[in-house]
């Protein structure tokens, strides 16, 4: 039994928001600081992250590398300092390729899995101990129906989701009782930069970063393992997995043509694709070091 299960009006607290500069992580920053929490958005693009900080009240932001352990210690130390212990940690940064695979270059899939992956690991491990510690705590994980759906053109994607998925899970299964809560939340298509030069709908319904913000808010009542956005999609595929043969799904997903991410919209999605290989450039992976 958890020891802490916070009513709707209850103050989050402190909580740190990952990658909470801009799209999902910044619209999950304010809806926490609509609600009395202290915020703390990481990111590694600090001016972003500050500027978007100005504009909530009680916010505070800070360079965050999620993929680098240090980087982790340095910014809690400081959250620690300044605001007490975390509350809530919306581990919420990601990256987000699409294309042919066979094309993907291995330091954007470096990035990805790092970023999406080891950055989400290591923010459970950074911040487990002293929630544990104090008997309280809630974790949000943001994954993607990614981690369920198979989708052409997002090979290392799904991959990295799917791992997000299954360590969420495991997670609140080793530290059921402590009074710690790890949840998971599944965002179907999302209209944030992410998603540009990408054909929206067909295959995932597409919500926008505030439908999100409110379930990642919603798990601090409900404690859900797993909350999809929307809410029927993860029961829904779930039903298709377990009914549907696969040459009827073939045909499905010709219908609603599922391979859009192999169709992108270069001009449309050249802003976040430099940046991305950008960092992807300056990105080392630990294993290389």
């Amino acid at each position: 039994m958890f020891t802490h299960d916070p009513t709707p009006t209850e103050p989050p607290g402190t909580v740190v928001v990952t990658g909470g500069a801009r799209g999902i992580g910044a619209a999950t920053a304010t809806a926490f600081a609509a609600r009395g929490a202290t915020v703390w958005i990481g990111d590694v693009d600090t001016d972003v992250a500050e500027a978007t900080a100005r504009t909530l009240p009680n916010a505070h932001a800070g360079r965050l590398d999620v993929t680098d352990r240090a980087s982790w210690a340095d910014f809690l130390a400081r959250v620690s300092a300044e605001s007490g212990p975390v509350d809530v940690l919306v581990n919420n940064a990601g990256v987000m390729p699409l294309g042919a695979f066979d094309a993907e270059d291995e330091a954007t899939r470096d990035l990805t899995l790092d970023v999406n992956v080891r950055g989400m690991l290591n923010g459970m491990q950074a911040v487990l101990p002293a929630m544990v510690a104090r008997g309280r705590g809630h974790i949000v994980n943001v994954a993607s129906m990614a981690g369920m759906i198979p989708l052409p053109g997002m090979v290392t994607y799904n991959a990295s989701k799917y791992a997000a998925l299954g360590a969420s899970l495991a997670a609140r299964r080793e530290y059921d009782g402590t009074g710690v809560a790890v949840c998971a939340v599944l965002p179907s298509a999302v209209r944030t930069e992410l998603s540009s030069g990408a054909q929206l709908g067909g295959a995932l319904p597409t919500v926008d970063p505030e439908d999100v913000a409110r379930a990642i808010i919603g798990t601090l009542r409900t404690r859900a393992a797993r909350t999809s956005v929307p809410g029927w999609v993860a029961p829904a595929w779930t039903l298709v997995e377990a009914f549907v043969p696969e040459p009827i799904e073939r045909i499905a997903r010709r219908l609603i043509r599922d391979r859009r991410a192999l169709a992108l919209d270069a001009d449309a999605r050249r802003g976040y694709a430099d940046r991305v290989r950008r960092q992807a450039l300056a990105h080392v992976p630990e294993v290389r070091r």
